[in-house]
């Protein structure tokens, strides 16, 4: 099984490999803008236009995704590495095309732009071009459940002894003081608040001030802070507001600590905060 995780000195050691597709996945708004030099030879996604379908909040259907790659030149046989300048993008990425489409191969780079950098690896503003392909039938057939929750299912997962559920949200939106961190207006749910009976694991707390993941002790501690261990709980259901943070700890759960009760419930709290009839805990 491929390492999931790999280090910017991993990256500048294979850059060459000419079966290495890099990627950085933009976001709004990016303290590193792709313009401003990035990896050489790493092509620019913003997570929107690649994951999602164009109109129903939905992820892209696996032939889309394989379409998009085929786009790009990545056949099935690349090692797509992804990175960004806040990782949850790239692990949001990591999911979407590991679990939805089946890439076999998907890598996120730890550290993200500004590990590269640190590790002494050289910016670029030159834009790779690279000849599409067809990429194929991709692995999945359909848009897969098994590492995602529903509306429906969460809802019925309340209360149930054997689950715990995790807001992977910084600590005022978790207490219901805002919907939407860091910006003038507050949007992005009709409601403040929580899903009723979430634990607070806040996705920052998983990588130190550099922004690097911790130890596997340390978050594993965290997670066993909160009951979330595999000793401690049948289920984790992990959410945020729009499904990048709480990606994280599913990939860190997942992909790191090598646990398989963790999904993810991508709707997160623009879902859950905007239906009407649904419990909201504040």
């Amino acid at each position: 099984m491929p390492e999931a995780m790999v280090t910017a000195a991993w990256l500048r050691e294979h850059i060459e490999d000419p079966l290495v597709r890099v990627v950085e996945i933009q976001y709004e708004p990016d303290e590193f803008p792709y313009g401003d030099g990035h990896v050489p030879g790493a092509l620019n996604w913003f997570w929107q236009d690649a994951f999602w379908h164009p109109t129903d909040r939905q992820f892209a259907t696996p032939q889309a995704m394989a379409e998009w790659l085929g786009r790009a030149g990545v056949t099935p046989e690349h090692t797509l590495v992804l990175y960004s300048g806040r990782s949850q993008y790239a692990m949001y990425g990591s999911w979407a095309f590991g679990t939805m489409c089946g890439h076999a191969d998907i890598r996120v780079m730890g550290g993200g732009h500004r590990a590269w950098v640190g590790a002494g690896g050289e910016l670029t503003r030159d834009v790779p071009s690279f000849e599409p392909v067809d990429y194929g039938t991709p692995a999945r057939s359909e848009r897969v459940d098994d590492s995602r929750v529903s509306l429906e299912e969460l809802r019925g997962l309340l209360g149930k002894d054997g689950v715990r559920i995790l807001d992977a949200r910084y600590d005022e939106e978790y207490s219901g003081a805002r919907v939407k961190p860091g910006t003038g207006v507050d949007h992005g749910a009709q409601r403040h608040g929580r899903i009723p009976g979430a634990q607070s694991l806040p996705f920052r707390t998983l990588m130190d001030e550099a922004f690097r993941m911790k130890s596997l002790e340390e978050i594993e501690g965290l997670f066993r802070a909160v009951g979330a261990a595999p000793d401690q709980t049948d289920q984790v259901v992990v959410y945020c507001r729009l499904g990048h943070r709480a990606s994280m700890l599913w990939f860190v759960a997942t992909h790191l600590l090598g646990w398989d009760h963790v999904r993810v419930y991508d709707g997160s709290w623009t879902e859950w905060g905007s239906v009407v009839g649904v419990p909201v805990e504040k």
